[in-house]
């Protein structure tokens, strides 16, 4: 369980959060969560997902950032605050050069503190704990696809597809991937 003012470092993935409520402070009625968004995070093949049983607020604290809701690209700005209803698609990204940040929660938080633990661990494996590039090779997708088989729950793909996810996350599991 991550705690109070902890770092998720997802640096490979452009991005990193830390946590200033965990579920355990919220009776888990949210995860409350302060994100930097580096420069071009999620540029390339950003995961377009949806949570079943929750709702993600945002909050644009500083910067300009976009997200994708259901089907279309939105611009957010300093001041914008957006949710994302429980099963809606959806996606973000930083396409300036400056690093965004945004205040978000997950309502109710679910696993998904244990997710973006995960996450870092899942990082640290296929970056040889963060000394190599982060590269979306086979290797990494049969860990993402195990992570996002873990999770079922609380995130879902949508693109890539969660067919794909699924398969990934199978044979993942049976060749033993462990994170």
């Amino acid at each position: 369980m991550a705690e109070l003012n902890k770092i998720l470092d997802m640096t490979p993935l452009g991005m990193k959060f830390t946590v200033l409520k965990d579920s355990n402070q919220t009776g888990g009625q949210s995860l409350d969560l302060h994100w930097e968004l580096f420069p071009g995070c999620n540029m390339k093949d950003p995961l377009l997902h949806n949570h079943p049983n929750a709702i993600e607020t945002y909050e644009i604290l500083d910067g300009e950032m976009e997200f994708f809701i259901k089907d279309k690209w939105l611009a957010a700005k300093k001041g914008d605050k957006l949710s994302v209803p429980i099963g809606v698609s959806h996606s973000f990204r930083n396409p300036t050069n400056k690093t965004v940040t945004v205040f978000n929660t997950h309502q109710p938080a679910l696993k998904m503190e244990e997710y973006f633990e995960d996450v870092c661990k899942v990082l640290d494996k296929v970056t040889a704990n963060r000394t190599k590039e982060f590269k979306m090779d086979l290797k990494a997708k049969l860990y993402l696809g195990v992570l996002m088989s873990n999770y079922r729950n609380d995130i879902i793909a949508i693109s890539p597809p969660d067919f794909a996810i699924k398969i990934l996350g199978y044979i993942g599991k049976f060749i033993g991937i462990k994170y």
